[in-house]
């Protein structure tokens, strides 16, 4: 049975710090990549990060590039981790953790081109 669980989200003024975690199970690194996707209200989804181990491609949105680092714990791999630095309050949205096949190139948004997708976590940051 695969589940990913997000924690970490919370409330923090701009230009603070929040590290999500995605708690992993069921799956491994090797065969699937994993990504970080927010959804704010009244905008659209939008993919922030992703990893996939087995060809070493790692995305970031433009939007967070050079404030926002993914890393997993490569001995256990049972945990994907989203260090979010500098935020600022449009980076408030729910982030959700989710896998797939994706190999290198713009990640999709579409919720369908997921395989597995764990329920989001919270993150606000007031100005």
């Amino acid at each position: 049975d695969v589940q990913l669980q997000a924690s970490g989200g919370g409330l923090v003024q701009a230009g603070g710090s929040l590290r999500l975690s995605c708690a992993v199970s069921g799956i491994t690194f090797d065969d699937y990549a994993m990504s970080w996707i927010r959804q704010a209200p009244g905008k659209e989804r939008e993919v922030v990060s992703c990893m996939s181990k087995s060809d070493g491609s790692i995305y970031y949105a433009d939007s967070v590039k050079g404030r926002f680092t993914i890393s997993s714990d490569s001995n256990t791999e049972n945990a994907v981790f989203l260090q979010m630095n500098s935020l600022k309050p449009e980076d408030t949205a729910v982030y959700y953790c989710a896998a797939n096949l994706w190999r290198g190139g713009t990640p999709s948004s579409y919720r369908e081109s997921y395989n597995y997708w764990g329920q989001g976590t919270q993150v606000t940051v007031s100005s």
